[in-house]
């Protein structure tokens, strides 16, 4: 198997990861200059222009899984690659809010392939805690982009139109596809690949499911993240209505990413020495707790701009910590059918994250209430299913139980 030295392998991940969140949170400095100008019915509704995104590009991995593990990872990317820009393209030419949303949707189906991909690449390439630090330090890098990703669409928006946002997504496409082309190796030999038929895919994802380790950190990570995904698709109106930012809207928002990019870089640090289930348990913990901490100082007290600062920076420090290792546990088991495993995971945890995210968008009501208690809700859920995963027994210091 051809081997991508570890710099090269952090880097083309990170930038892979980058794509779905610059196709995301470029968005939202622009959001109600779409719903204005392309006819939006309610304010809620331009929160689709997230969420539709998000459920598409979920739904969307099971089926580029297989094709992964047929045909290889890079042809993968290639195509992938080649429908994101096309939706690019779709939506600089939209003339309507519900053609800028079908063109949206199509652009989260052709990312899902790059997701797919990408990780099926990191899992060939190595696994377990060495698969986590990948995958930590990858993460770290690509936080640069949701935490840079809203200041360069306001910049934008001083230049052009909103329009101008998707005319810089299709030149990042381009560069990536030139750097996946001229740089990246083919990492799945032609003896590994799998043929597309229904009952080998069938019993791939079957085989993903049935797995303990894997479906349960699969839908652990999946909880976090629909409240990761609950806030930022009402983030626009939070900074905007609730604490009235206006231009200031795109710091507040990086410096509440920037506690995720922290604790991503601290636990490729840590993973070595404590493990992941350590880390990822204890964030899960410190999750839960601040935000019921949270919800009481605004049932009691009332919330301020400190107050919601701080504690959404806590909340984000900790999914830093559960997202890479709840990914890397899920996928350990799976080294043998891993572009499939990484479309059941991706598939999973995007599409869940986007459907309870987006029900927590659309409750918003003008205050900060419904995000809080959607993060404490989504916590104690996935504590649940932590315990089930580890049939009661938390905080093991070593990885061994993987194939349960």
């Amino acid at each position: 198997m051809p081997r991508i030295a570890f710099g090269e392998l952090v880097a083309i991940t990170a930038a892979f990861m980058a794509l779905n969140a610059l196709a995301i949170d470029m968005m939202l400095p622009a959001l109600g200059q779409i719903g204005n100008d392309l006819g939006a019915t309610r304010d809620n509704d331009r929160q689709l222009i997230i969420v539709v995104y998000v459920l598409a590009n979920g739904m969307a991995q099971l089926f580029f899984g297989p094709l992964a593990d047929r045909f290889g990872r890079k042809t993968v990317l290639m195509w992938a690659l080649g429908g994101y820009m096309l939706g690019s393209i779709l939506s600089i030419f939209a003339s309507s809010f519900s053609l800028l949303l079908a063109a949206r949707a199509f652009q989260g189906v052709a990312t899902a392939g790059t997701r797919v991909a990408a990780i099926a690449i990191v899992r060939d390439q190595c696994s377990g805690r060495r698969m986590a630090e990948v995958m930590s330090l990858a993460i770290t890098i690509f936080m640069a982009a949701p935490i840079l990703a809203p200041g360069f669409g306001q910049l934008v928006l001083f230049a052009a139109p909103w329009r101008g946002i998707f005319v810089v997504l299709l030149l990042y496409g381009v560069t990536l596809m030139a750097w996946t082309k001229w740089r990246l190796p083919e990492t799945l030999s032609k003896e590994a690949r799998k043929p597309l038929k229904a009952g080998p895919i069938a019993s791939s994802y079957r085989e993903f499911v049935t797995n303990r380790i894997s479906i349960g950190y699969t839908m652990t990570s999946a909880l976090c993240f629909g409240a990761l995904f609950g806030y930022i698709s009402a983030s626009e109106q939070i900074f905007l209505e609730i604490f009235e930012l206006g231009q200031n809207f795109a710091l507040a928002f990086a410096a509440i990413a920037g506690a995720l990019a922290a604790a991503t870089l601290i636990n490729a640090r840590l993973v070595s020495r404590f493990g992941m289930r350590r880390l990822t348990h204890a964030a899960l913990v410190i999750f839960i707790i601040s935000n019921l901490i949270h919800l009481f100082i605004v049932a009691t007290v009332g919330e301020t701009f400190f107050i919601f600062m701080m504690f959404m920076s806590v909340s984000f420090f900790a999914l830093g910590l559960i997202g890479p290792n709840a990914t890397a546990m899920a996928m350990e088991p799976m080294g043998h059918v891993a572009g499939s495993a990484a479309a059941a995971n991706g598939f999973a945890g995007t599409t869940i994250a986007g459907f309870l995210g987006g029900a927590i968008g659309q409750f918003y009501d003008g205050t900060t209430t419904p995000i809080i208690t959607g993060f404490a809700c989504l916590g104690l859920g996935a504590f649940l299913i932590v315990l089930w995963t580890e049939k009661g027994v938390l905080f093991r210091p070593t990885e061994q139980g993987d194939t349960l």
